[in-house]
């Protein structure tokens, strides 16, 4: 067994893009009739970009952005840290 706790860390701080990024593939699948917030928890959950909507490039964009750094900043935001 391990003593220690490994400790993870996310280089880049990419916040504003993410932000951008995740605010234009809401749209679009608000736009296109779906709960956005579930659609994008599946693709967070799953990994699987059929969650999200190819409208607007959507799916193109999500791809782009790092899970690990996009569930770091929604903790981050959640806590207020």
């Amino acid at each position: 067994m391990h003593d220690q706790t490994m400790e993870f860390s996310v280089v880049k701080d990419n916040k504003k893009e993410i932000k951008q990024t995740l605010t234009i593939i809401y749209d679009a699948l608000k736009e296109k009739g779906y709960n956005p917030i579930n659609q994008i928890v599946g693709y967070i959950l799953s990994e699987d970009p059929t969650y999200i909507t190819t409208y607007n490039k959507a799916r193109s964009l999500v791809r782009h952005i790092d899970r690990d750094e996009l569930l770091q900043e929604l903790v981050r935001s959640y806590l207020d840290v």
